[in-house]
């Protein structure tokens, strides 16, 4: 595919010199949302590129562009499209969506039976996902495979979930069932007429209010605070 003097394509053995751009990138993404992503070494995503299980984007002069890989849970049961980062200068140019869509093809390629699930904080990527045929979905209908949820240990917000019973926390949860789904243009109506209440509640999700809260919370149960509090404010923000 090719957008733009663009090209993204499916990244092979030859791409592993980009790895450590993309989880510096990563990661330098992360802290300025003020929001946490799991964190992957570049050894992982070379690998990732090795076994064809990723897609990259870049110029046709070689300058990377975008990134996004695939992992499975759960004996191949789930797959996740993780990892999606593009390049500050070539951000709300299009390329991520063109990125979801090819990672999104080659995973039904490579796993035509699998549901296929992500967790996002941001309201564009879930945007993408409902074009997809992505539907916002509870935690308890991911995998329940330890070592996934065992990734989010490097995010920020790891206390959160496990204070949640990794029932809830920061991201919204998508699926894509391939057994029982609706089609693409009915996931992207409902999420157009619905993107405002999403907005609203990520916003809420990710103020500094939050931030200040949690450690307010820590400070008080650690001192013999009141607990069911922490437990009815997040309730809130369950979808």
């Amino acid at each position: 595919m090719e957008q733009n003097n663009i090209i993204i394509r499916v990244a092979n053995s030859g791409d592993v010199h980009y790895a450590k751009t993309i989880t510096d990138e990563m990661e330098s993404s992360a802290k300025a949302r003020g929001t946490g992503i799991a964190k992957r070494s570049p050894d992982y995503v070379a690998n990732k590129m090795e076994e064809g299980k990723a897609v990259i984007a870049l110029t046709t002069d070689g300058t990377w562009v975008g990134f996004c890989y695939i992992e499975t849970w759960s004996h191949g049961e789930y797959v996740a499209n993780s990892g999606l980062i593009v390049s500050p200068e070539f951000r709300k140019s299009g390329v991520a969506k063109g990125i979801k869509k090819r990672i999104f093809d080659l995973s039904r390629e490579k796993y035509p039976n699998a549901k296929l699930f992500g967790l996002t904080t941001g309201l564009a990527v879930m945007k993408i996902n409902s074009e997809l045929g992505y539907e916002p979905v509870t935690y308890s209908e991911l995998t329940q495979d330890d070592s996934f949820w065992a990734g989010c240990k490097s995010c920020v917000n790891y206390d959160i979930l496990m204070s949640k019973d990794r029932k809830n926390c920061m991201c919204t949860a998508m699926l894509y069932d391939p057994k029982d789904h609706y089609e693409p243009q009915e996931t992207k109506e409902y999420f157009e007429k619905k993107s405002k209440i999403y907005e609203r509640l990520l916003r809420l999700k990710q103020s500094k209010f939050l931030q200040a809260f949690r450690k307010k919370s820590k400070d008080e149960n650690g001192g013999g605070g009141n607990p069911t509090k922490t437990k009815s404010f997040f309730h809130f923000f369950n979808f």
